[in-house]
C-alpha cells in the first residue's frame, strides 16, 4: 500500500483543502504517514501571503526531497499559482497544480503514472467527512476575494469570490457532526461575501440559519470577517443564538485613515471603532481578535501611533501583527521609494505586541472566578499533566482532571481560577 505525507502552510482555507485532498488519497487506498517516516508521495500545500511564507513553502519542498529523494512530490496552493518557476528551481518536483486543480489531484497524478502502468482509483466524492488531528473542524464555505486591497496578493492567486452551494455545506457539516465534531469553524478568504455570487443570491445569514438547525452541532464559529460585511442582522444573530461563538475576528490592518485609504480598505478608523463598540454593547462578553499590518510604505510615526491608540480602544483578545511584506503584482509593490527600514518595522511590531499583550490580559481578567464552558482539545504541550481547550469567546484554558477521565472533545463547565499571560487556569469537578 503506497504511503502519502502532507505538508500545509497558511490559512484555514488551505487546511481545509489539505483535508479534502487527504480524503481523496485515503479513499484511493493510500495510507498516511507522519513524523520521520518516508512516504512514496509528498503533497505540499503552499502559501504566498508574505515573503516569509514563500520561503517556508520552498523550504518544505526541499525538506521533502531530502527526506526521500525517490518520492514523488506534488506542489499546490497559492505559491503554485504565479511562482511555478521558483518551485521548479528547487528541483525534484513531479507535479505543480494550481488551486483550481486541487479537486482533481488524483487525475493529474495518474498522468504521471501512465508510463508505469499504475492506476489510482479516482474518488468522485465531494467535501470532507473528518478533520485529521482536530476537535474543531474547519469548513470552507467560499474561496477567493474581490476586495483587492493594495498590499494583498490573495485575489491574484485565489481569484474572485466564489461560494459553495448551501446544501453542499450543510450536508458536509451534518457528516462532521455525526462523526462527533461539536464545533465547526466556517472559513473562507472573504467570509462575508458568501452567497452573493450564487443563483439565486443568498447570504451568510441564510447559511447560519440553516446550520442552527443541525442536531448535535453545539458551536459555530466564524474564522474571519471584514468590518464592511458585519451588519446589525449578523450581530443580532450571534447575540441571540445559543450556538454561535461569542468571538469575531475582524481585520483592522491600520488605525490611520490615510494609510487605510492607501491600503484600499473600505472603512475609517472612526467607523471601525464604532462597529466594535456596537458589537460589544449587544454582546458584552464577546472577544474581538484582529490583524494589523506594521510598516506599510509611507507610514510615519503619527500614522503608526494612530494604530496603536486604536488598538487600545478596541481592547482585543488577540492581535495578529504582520510586518509589511512587498508582494509583486500588487499596487503597493511599486511604492519602493516609501519603503520603511526593516529595523523600524521590527520596533513597531514589538511595540504593538506589548499593547496587544496588555489588552489580552485585561480581557481575560474580566472572567476571573466566572463560570465558563470549554471544548477540550487535548493535552497541554511540553508533557504537561493539564488538558487545554477554548471557551466560546476564545479564551485558552488549562485544567487538571482526574487520571483516566475521558475529556477530549467534551464540553466541560468550569470556573476560571487564575489568569496568566497567555491563558487562564480553570477548575472543574472531574
Amino acid at each position: 500500500m503506497a504511503a502519502v505525507k502532507f505538508y500545509t502552510l497558511g490559512c484555514k482555507v488551505n487546511q481545509y483543502d489539505t483535508q479534502n485532498i487527504r480524503e481523496k488519497f485515503l479513499g484511493a487506498g493510500f495510507r498516511e504517514v507522519y513524523n520521520g517516516r518516508r512516504p512514496d508521495i509528498y503533497v505540499v500545500n503552499t502559501c504566498t501571503v508574505t515573503h516569509r511564507a514563500d520561503c517556508e513553502s520552498l523550504s518544505l519542498i526541499r525538506r521533502a526531497k531530502r527526506e526521500n529523494p525517490k518520492a514523488r512530490i506534488i506542489v499546490t496552493g497559492c505559491l503554485a499559482e504565479l511562482d511555478a518557476d521558483k518551485i521548479k528551481k528547487t528541483g525534484g518536483v513531479d507535479l505543480i497544480l494550481k488551486n483550481k486543480d486541487k479537486e482533481n489531484i488524483l487525475k493529474h497524478l495518474n498522468r504521471i503514472y501512465e508510463s508505469t502502468n499504475q492506476r489510482i482509483n479516482e474518488s468522485t466524492k465531494k467535501g470532507i467527512s473528518n478533520f485529521a488531528g482536530h476537535t474543531r473542524a474547519f469548513v470552507k464555505i467560499q474561496d477567493g476575494c474581490s476586495n483587492f486591497c493594495s498590499y494583498c496578493k490573495v485575489p491574484l492567486v485565489r481569484g474572485a469570490s466564489k461560494s459553495r452551494p448551501m446544501d453542499e455545506i450543510i450536508s458536509e457539516i451534518e457528516r462532521l457532526t455525526k462523526r462527533g465534531f461539536k464545533e465547526i469553524v466556517l472559513t473562507g478568504i472573504c467570509l462575508g461575501a458568501y452567497g452573493r455570487d450564487l443563483k439565486p443570491k443568498t447570504s451568510l445569514i441564510d447559511l447560519l440559519e440553516g446550520l442552527e438547525k443541525i442536531a448535535g452541532l453545539l458551536r459555530i464559529r466564524l474564522s474571519s470577517i471584514e468590518a464592511a460585511d458585519i451588519n446589525d442582522e449578523l450581530i443580532e444573530k450571534i447575540g441571540s443564538s445559543g450556538k454561535f461563538c461569542r468571538h469575531l475576528h475582524i481585520p483592522l490592518q491600520s488605525g490611520d485613515d490615510l494609510i487605510l485609504r492607501k491600503m484600499r480598505r473600505k472603512y475609517s478608523a472612526k467607523n471601525f471603532l464604532m462597529l466594535i463598540r456596537k458589537i460589544k454593547r449587544r454582546i458584552p462578553d464577546i472577544a474581538i481578535t484582529t490583524d494589523v499590518l506594521a510598516g506599510f510604505p509611507g507610514e510615519d510615526r503619527n500614522n503608526f501611533m494612530n494604530t496603536a491608540r486604536l488598538i487600545k480602544k478596541i481592547a482585543p483578545l488577540k492581535v495578529h501583527i504582520f510586518p509589511y511584506s512587498p508582494r509583486e503584482g500588487t499596487p503597493a509593490y511599486s511604492l519602493v521609494d516609501k519603503a520603511l527600514d526593516t529595523k523600524i518595522i521590527r520596533q513597531r511590531t514589538e511595540y504593538l505586541k506589548e499593547i496587544a499583550d496588555t489588552c489580552a490580559a485585561e480581557f481575560r481578567k474580566k472572567f476571573l472566578r466566572r463560570k465558563m464552558q470549554i471544548l477540550v482539545e487535548g493535552k497541554a504541550k511540553n508533557n504537561s499533566p493539564l488538558w487545554q481547550g477554548y471557551t466560546d469567546n476564545y479564551i485558552k484554558v488549562l485544567l487538571k482532571v482526574k487520571a483516566g477521565s475521558k475529556v477530549r472533545n467534551r464540553i466541560l463547565a468550569l470556573r476560571i481560577k487564575k489568569i496568566y499571560t497567555d491563558y487562564a487556569l480553570g477548575e472543574c469537578s472531574l
